[in-house]
């Protein structure tokens, strides 16, 4: 999985996006690409049942062999299914995974009757806030690798998420819909259960993770937080194929803008530079945004 040690952090405004400097190029300099396997080529899919699908405008679309899908969701708005844009297509996770395999380790403590241990404390603010790879490791074999996570998410409610094999959890393949599915199980009080048995994450799980994702490192604030206007949670992935030299680069999260909350997932692959993927990603977030608070 890409991963560079984090640089000290400075002072800045939690929640609130910072511009992409030269860290990103640092940032991408340091990365080393995981996986053997080349990205999956998926047919276009459609959305859950009574979710909206709509292409990009050109100046979003993707170019060359990279492609794109966003999906929206209104939380203070009357539908309770997201809008689409682009074909419901599965992905790389990449890093973004970190969010599941942390909601999957905190509905196992609480099932042991206890909560994280401090050590799991601090790998999961590592994990979250600088993306880092070793505590993701450590936690992803702690919840039993693909079929920890699986049993997870069933009760978390997703229906279209494969653990990645073996150790490589940012090969997890998943789909904008069902992230939208994940971040409701974290921001929206009306998902608080889940779909399987059992009960999903409770309030203080919840609260831990949007408070993560609202402290994520500078250099990674990029993303989602395209389209905020007052304030944003998030969590980023962006791993480069060996096979290919192309980027996965997603991001997912909830902002506010005009007054409404909305979750957000996007997610591509097949970009020739992480620069290219951020670029791409953070029009469609835009442009996402914009158009479902149009509707």
């Amino acid at each position: 999985m890409p991963y560079r040690t984090p640089p000290p952090s400075r002072p800045r405004i939690p929640g609130r996006r910072t511009a992409l400097t030269g860290g990103l190029a640092a940032a991408v300099a340091a990365l080393f690409a995981a996986g053997a396997l080349a990205p999956a080529t998926a047919a276009a899919a459609s959305g859950p049942a009574g979710s909206t699908t709509a292409d990009f405008p050109s100046a979003v679309r993707a170019q060359g062999k990279a492609r794109v899908t966003a999906a929206v969701l209104d939380l203070d708005g009357t539908g309770r299914q997201p809008a689409l844009y682009g074909a419901d297509a599965p992905y790389d996770t990449a890093s973004i995974i970190k969010v599941d395999i942390l909601a999957a380790r905190l509905l196992q403590a609480r099932d042991s009757g206890h909560g994280l241990t401090a050590q799991e404390r601090a790998q999961a603010e590592k994990m979250i806030e600088h993306s880092d790879n070793a505590a993701a490791n450590d936690l992803w074999r702690r919840i039993g690798l693909a079929p920890g996570l699986q049993k997870a998410n069933k009760r978390l409610g997703l229906t279209s998420t494969t653990g990645g094999p073996g150790g490589k959890w940012g090969l997890t393949r998943t789909t904008a819909s069902d992230q939208i599915r994940l971040l409701r199980t974290v921001f929206d009080t009306g998902a608080a259960k889940g779909t399987g048995s059992g009960t999903a994450l409770d309030d203080a799980s919840r609260a831990y993770i949007r408070t993560l994702m609202g402290k994520v490192a500078d250099e990674q604030s990029w993303g989602v937080s395209a389209a905020a206007g007052s304030g944003w949670e998030l969590k980023n992935g962006w791993l480069q194929r060996n096979t290919t030299n192309l980027w996965d680069v997603n991001s997912v999260g909830r902002i506010t803008t005009g007054g409404h909350h909305y979750l957000v997932a996007v997610l591509s692959d097949g970009n020739k530079s992480m620069k290219d993927g951020v670029a791409l990603v953070e029009r469609a977030a835009r442009t996402a945004v914009s158009t479902t608070r149009a509707r």
